[in-house]
């Protein structure tokens, strides 16, 4: 909770500057794209709280279907918290990140279309590319990590039944490499 606090003091020193000084001439929303990676290796170095503040701004900015905003983030950077996550996805590559986000579905807020879909999963998804980019952004790197014991990490943080985890992020600055990128040609995704 104190690291919340201390990211949420921050929140408004990041983006009252920021508002005159963005120059859309020089974004260039693909070469963020082809920089952002699967990250599997962190330095020990803390991200600093002003970079957490970003990310998780750029986060709750994300859209939603019918703005629902049907997630919930948890910032993990205390000891306690990293070994429970680290039980719930055991790899060695893990295990070296200086923070997590844990990022869950509130299954009772999430829209549902009239033929019953639920859209919190794809609400989720969203919210997360947002975070991973603007780590990019941030020269920080991360990982989507789906396939981690979500049981277990419900227990271990004491989620109620409507929450859902679904996704770790963890985040920090990278020591390895990204590696080239293999995509389907554009013509076998697009019809």
């Amino acid at each position: 909770m104190q690291i919340i606090k201390r990211i949420l003091r921050n929140v408004s020193k990041i983006f009252v500057p920021l508002r005159g000084h963005l120059n859309i001439e020089d974004m260039k929303f693909l070469d963020l794209v082809k920089q952002r990676y699967s990250c599997r290796s962190y330095q020990p170095r803390c991200v600093e709280d002003e970079k957490l503040a970003y990310v998780m701004e750029c986060v709750r900015l994300a859209p939603s279907a019918v703005n629902r905003q049907p997630w919930q983030f948890r910032i993990v950077s205390d000891e306690a918290g990293k070994s429970k996550l680290q039980a719930c996805y055991d790899r060695a590559w893990f295990a070296t990140a200086p923070t997590y986000i844990v990022c869950s579905i509130l299954h009772d807020e999430a829209w549902v279309r009239s033929d019953g879909k639920r859209h919190g999963d794809i609400d989720i998804a969203i919210a997360v590319e947002h975070l991973c980019l603007a780590a990019t952004e941030q020269g920080l790197g991360t990982c989507w990590v789906c396939n981690f014991d979500a049981a277990r990490c419900k227990q271990a943080f004491g989620m109620p039944d409507n929450e859902e985890p679904a996704v770790l992020i963890p985040i920090g600055y990278a020591t390895d490499e990204p590696k080239e990128k293999t995509r389907k040609p554009m013509d076998a995704i697009c019809k």
